[in-house]
């Protein structure tokens, strides 16, 4: 014993060495290379291998093989090579723990966390990309970056700031000092900032018009909720969302509102107007139409065919994609009736049946089918729209319904791509009778104009999963809007009264609108409605003579002079079909100018979104009005609310108000 404490503290006194130069650089040539390759294919990553008995784990090997690796070296060795297997050491670990796969996109090594104030429009803010939260900041001038950065690979550092959306919160990422011991309390921080590539859209606010040249307002209705769901993710985040990805509509129609019931499904709506003043201008006055859906009752539900077609590819690999995916459609499985028929298909580098036809009442089967899925290769999105839309034709028989659910991202790189070639395949396919509805799914990556695309052509709707809340929502209590239409082209139109109306406008469905002479014209497509679902929509108006007119009269052309007035505001009519019908029917209704001097909640609440909507997508006509206006009014209009959704909404009017 003695004699091994003596060769100790002779090894203590020896001369440590320098580190060895070419040692030291190829661990570091050995980390970038392991690096550049782990920063390959993001959209087709395949999953990651089953651990066996002679793969461990990641990261459970390398420990594995430095604890060998120790216990072969001497004494003398190991003291001698210590600078040289730490640096070793360093290089793998940062390869091991930036890992650029599925769930990690291709980021960009920044500068040292600066000590600069952030500004608007600065480089310095961060994208949300699957889940995960990184910084944006503003990279170094060339003289201030070290050797090993400015000999790394061209794109690994820069990226322009266009990348990244300006809005996007900024959250600090871990420096190797907060995982590796050694560094000093100031060591420099690396961050990463990942790439957000979501897409939307985006159409210019609809336009004030005059209405004595233009007195009709025509445009198809919508159901679809996916961009309320996208502006939580947003809020909650703690950024406002881009203008673009706001749908002030879908906000409005998130929300349950208590409209008067049709009766029968031969007709199946009952169309109500209410005028009162605005609340953002005295001088103005808001038409509000409500419409509700007719409501299937539970015993007279048809068989329903589902077709589950889920992007399986490496850019779902990511907790709010499959896992989410695969808990919504779990929840989904519980509202089906033992007569329904589930099939599911899935995509990623081609596309395959991962489960036949099966009644409902299989459930054990369902699940155990979805639960085997994982993510991992690129997205074959062609070949998996073809396969499921052949398989819910087959399943389909007389007096029954087929719905392709697509659950995906929105990423298709594999087959048609395009926006263009994705709508006239979709066109073609709807006329097979097989409604075609879109849950989307995660961020970073999300393709929300390829989805409404996708919907608003397939007959079927658009919605967006956040959370489990929201699966609940959509797919559990409000089931029958999800899969039974109980109408399709639904169309509305608004003739105004120009003795009564000198100007107008339509608050949203900017998507939506149809020329004129579309509302006649069975030939054109509009948009299908679900059982027990509701559309509202809301048209600022200013009177005539009021003084919040904001276009001059003309000087010349003054032409017809205004006839006299009736007592009508406006005059509204719906068009719509019943299910496999090829004729429209008509319902007409006028509106009174008649401002009410009582307002329901529901009418309240509703405006109170439509404004927060507005004030999101930086809508000029709101004069000072503000989040705080909408958060008094919200409160004000709140009524009922069993299930919290309205509470929800006062708390995402707050957030707004402090991102901001």
């Amino acid at each position: 014993m003695s004699d091994d404490i003596n060769r100790l503290k002779a090894l203590l006194q020896e001369d440590v060495p320098p580190p060895r130069a070419k040692a030291k650089q190829a661990a570091l040539a050995a980390g970038m290379l392991a690096f550049e390759k782990n920063a390959e294919n993001f959209q087709g990553s395949p999953g990651a291998e089953r651990p066996t008995h002679d793969r461990p784990e990641n990261g459970r090997g390398f420990m594995e093989g430095f604890k060998a690796m120790f216990e072969k070296l001497s004494p003398r060795g190991l003291m001698l090579g210590g600078t040289s297997l730490a640096t070793i050491a360093l290089a793998v670990f940062i390869t091991q723990n930036v890992n650029l796969s599925a769930n990690n996109p291709p980021a960009v090594f920044d500068a040292p966390a600066a000590m600069q104030p952030e500004t608007s429009g600065q480089i310095g803010k961060a994208a949300t990309v699957d889940g995960a939260v990184a910084p944006r900041r503003t990279a170094p001038a060339a003289d201030d970056r070290s050797e090993a950065e400015q000999a790394a690979p061209t794109g690994l550092l820069e990226r322009t700031a266009q990348d990244v959306p300006s809005s996007a919160p900024m959250v600090a990422a871990p420096s190797p000092a907060q995982v590796i011991g050694g560094f000093a309390d100031d060591t420099p921080v690396i961050n990463l900032r990942l790439e957000n590539r979501d897409q939307f859209a985006g159409e210019a606010v609809s336009p004030l018009k005059v209405a004595k040249d233009e007195p009709v307002s025509t445009f198809s209705i919508d159901v679809d909720t996916a961009s309320y769901s996208v502006v939580r993710r947003s809020l909650l985040n703690g950024h406002l969302p881009s203008p673009d990805a706001v749908r002030t509509e879908e906000l409005i129609n998130y929300f349950d509102y208590n409209y008067a019931a049709p009766q029968t499904i031969a007709q199946p709506f009952a169309p109500q107007a209410t005028v009162f003043q605005t609340p953002w201008n005295a001088d103005t006055l808001l038409l509000h139409i409500g419409i509700q859906g007719y409501e299937i009752p539970f015993s007279e539900r048809p068989p329903v065919n589902l077709v589950f077609l889920i992007d399986t590819s490496g850019s779902m690999n990511a907790p709010d994609k499959l896992p989410l995916l695969i808990q919504s459609f779990r929840l989904l499985l519980g509202e089906l009736n033992p007569q329904d028929q589930v099939a599911i298909v899935t995509y990623a580098g081609a596309a395959g049946m991962a489960l036949e036809p099966t009644p409902a009442s299989e459930s054990r089967k369902i699940l155990n089918a979805l639960n085997r899925l994982s993510a991992g290769g690129s997205t074959a999105g062609q070949a998996g729209l073809e396969q499921a839309y052949m398989l819910a034709q087959d399943m389909m028989e007389k007096g029954e319904t087929s719905r392709v659910i697509l659950a995906t991202d929105g990423d298709f790189n594999v087959g048609m791509s395009s926006v263009g070639a994705m709508q006239k395949y979709i066109e073609n396919k709807s006329e097979s009778g097989v409604y075609l509805s879109i849950l989307g799914f995660g961020q970073g990556n999300y393709n929300d104009a390829l989805m409404q695309t996708l919907a608003q052509n397939g007959n079927g709707t658009a919605a967006y999963i956040d959370t489990l809340a929201e699966a609940q929502k959509l797919l559990v209590e409000q089931i029958g809007g999800a899969l039974f239409t109980i109408a399709q082209d639904v169309k509305i139109q608004v003739e105004f009264n120009p003795a009564e109306v000198a100007e107008y406008r339509l608050i949203g469905y900017e998507t939506r609108a149809l020329n004129r002479e579309d509302f006649n014209n069975d030939a054109v497509d509009a948009g299908d409605i679900g059982a027990g679902s509701q559309v509202t929509a809301l048209y600022e108006i200013t009177p005539v003579g009021s003084p919040a007119i904001s276009m001059d009269p003309l000087r010349y052309g003054q032409g017809e002079a205004l006839p006299e007035s009736n007592g009508e505001l406006a005059f509204l009519k719906l068009r719509y079909k019943l299910p496999g019908e090829s004729r429209s029917n008509l319902i007409t209704t006028p509106v009174q100018n008649a401002p009410a001097d009582q307002l329901a909640q529901d009418v309240i609440f509703s405006t109170a979104v439509a404004s927060f909507g507005q004030l999101l997508r930086g809508d000029t006509r709101l004069g000072g009005w503000g989040f705080d206006d909408v958060l008094r009014l919200a409160q004000q209009g709140k009524g009922d609310d069993p299930y919290g959704y309205r509470a929800g909404f006062i708390r995402l009017v707050r957030l707004a108000e402090t991102a901001q």
